[in-house]
């Protein structure tokens, strides 16, 4: 089979283009590009078929595991595919484990260490239970991320563009710092002993659902993360579609009802935001999916991610 490999602005990126098996996959192509070219790594390739000129429809990416003889639209010998670099890339599992582990140790110096002296605070600190029970929660779910990235998670991408690294990491390590100053700030003010465990303990529910959200969605992957999309299905997805964020979002509100800081609400509004975009374009998704026409079945009525209001 030849195989044309063209850029998106029609220059060949092999000249001569290249010359397959008739068995050969997506992913045989990929590997020929990669040692033809060194550069262009299989993960950072982006191969579609080309769209007739005018055209403002989405192109059909190619899946690796296909066979190229399934795009040929009946012309078995040869066929033209479109070229797009994604850049530089790094595994989800190594994008995860960055963005995680700066919160961890972040948060744990503004309690240990005696950083408020560089602020103008010399005098002695008193340490609040909350302040050390907040501390606690917090180590206990980023460490709980990072565990679940590397034993839980199921990833239907492998890979990341490194952008991503430096953007999500100035994310969620400037909030921990943020968040943890005020918390543990020698002027702090605690919430009642009432309150603070009402927080703690509604937080750690929502913790341990969230975790048992995440494992209901690895069941719905191959160990390849394939599998493509499946109704989710069992405890509160019966209910909402996006129940992993929804717990997300409840244990921040549990953690803020505990400390009760502008710097934690900020940080959870802005996370409820970035959750409640993702969980409305997953729901599209699956209703479009799943519309109950020429056998497939329809998407159940429910709700998107923070009953009973979306």
């Amino acid at each position: 089979m030849k195989v044309s490999v063209v850029t998106r602005s029609g220059r060949e990126l092999v000249n001569g283009g290249l010359d397959l098996g008739d068995s050969a996959t997506v992913s045989d192509l990929q590997e020929e590009i990669h040692r033809r070219t060194k550069k262009y790594y299989p993960s950072r390739q982006r191969l579609t078929l080309p769209l007739p000129r005018g055209s403002t429809q989405k192109p059909t990416v190619l899946h690796y595991k296909k066979s190229l003889k399934e795009y040929t639209d009946g012309n078995k010998n040869e066929l033209t595919i479109v070229f797009k670099d994604l850049g530089p890339q790094v595994k989800y599992s190594t994008l995860f484990f960055w963005e995680y582990v700066g919160p961890l140790f972040i948060y744990p110096l503004f309690y240990y260490m005696p950083i408020y002296k560089h602020f103008g605070h010399e005098g002695k600190r008193i340490i609040h239970p909350v302040q050390t029970y907040a501390m606690y929660y917090w180590c206990f779910h980023y460490a709980k991320r990072i565990l679940e990235t590397f034993f839980v998670h199921r990833f239907s991408h492998a890979t990341s563009p490194v952008s991503n690294v430096f953007r999500n990491c100035a994310y969620y390590w400037s909030f921990a710092a943020f968040i943890a100053y005020f918390v543990n700030h020698p002027l702090y003010t605690p919430v009642s002993d009432v309150q603070m465990k009402i927080g703690f303990g509604f937080g750690l529910i929502c913790q341990v659902c969230n975790f048992y959200c995440h494992i209901l969605l690895r069941n719905l992957r191959g160990a390849d993360g394939g599998g493509g999309y499946q109704i989710p299905r069992g405890f509160l997805f019966n209910i909402v579609t996006c129940a992993n964020y929804t717990t997300e979002i409840y244990q921040w509100l549990g953690f803020n009802i505990a400390t009760q800081t502008v710097a934690g609400y900020v940080f959870m509004v802005v996370a409820a935001a970035i959750m409640t975009n993702w969980a409305l374009g997953k729901h599209r998704r699956l209703k479009k999916l799943f519309d109950g026409k020429e056998g497939r079945p329809k998407y159940p009525r429910r709700w998107v991610i923070l009953p009973p209001f979306l």
